[in-house]
């Protein structure tokens, strides 16, 4: 004949109100009393906002209410591996350098609602600007295309480089369909400078 088994059921979690200290039967560790709290831990208050009587409400703008990533990535990698190849000439070096620290230290995020860049060895320095302050957008095609430069503009006149960023054309397309401006239609390409 088969044995009967205990069944076992899990403890059940309570309070005590005993002020005893000592572990009980039941739990390794000791029960102790909670405290009440001498106030309520939430309040409510009562704001009372009225619109005035010669303007009637009007509607507001939908916010999105979830931030949606367009494109999150650091520089391109043929710009470093293209400098890395440059590198060994002393004339280079610089340039090398410089790459090396934007494919270790840069990220570019680009979302429905903000743009993003975060530098930095930790990614401590960032910067976010909406798609509503941006004036203009140019971008500066980099070794035939594969990668370029995207040169944003801001109402305020200050004009913000994201250096060697992948899909600079796609990217710059849609900065300009989020801006809300019509008169910022066309992706204005303009030739590298220099060498």
């Amino acid at each position: 004949m088969a044995a009967a088994v205990p069944l076992l059921t899990p403890p059940i979690l309570s309070r005590s109100t005993t002020a005893s200290a000592s572990p009980s039967p039941k739990f390794p560790f000791p029960v102790v009393p909670s405290r009440t709290p001498s106030r309520p831990i939430f309040t409510t208050t009562r704001l009372n906002v009225s619109s005035p009587a010669n303007k009637p409400p009007t509607a507001q703008k939908k916010q999105p209410t979830e931030e949606v990533i367009y494109f999150d990535g650091g520089a391109h990698y043929g710009d470093l591996a293209a400098n890395l190849l440059l590198g060994f000439t002393l004339f280079w070096l610089p340039l090398t350098l410089a790459a090396v620290s934007r494919a270790f230290n840069l990220r570019y995020r680009f979302t429905n609602l903000r743009v993003t860049v975060i530098s930095g060895l930790t990614g401590q320095d960032r910067s976010d600007f909406s798609y509503k302050v941006i004036k203009d957008v140019q971008v500066v095609p980099r070794f035939i295309g594969e990668w370029g430069d995207v040169i944003i503009t801001l109402r305020d006149g200050t004009k913000v480089d994201l250096r060697s960023v992948p899909k600079f054309r796609e990217i710059a397309k849609y900065c300009l369909s989020m801006v809300e401006q019509p008169s910022a239609a066309e992706l204005k390409e303009s030739r590298p400078k220099g060498f």
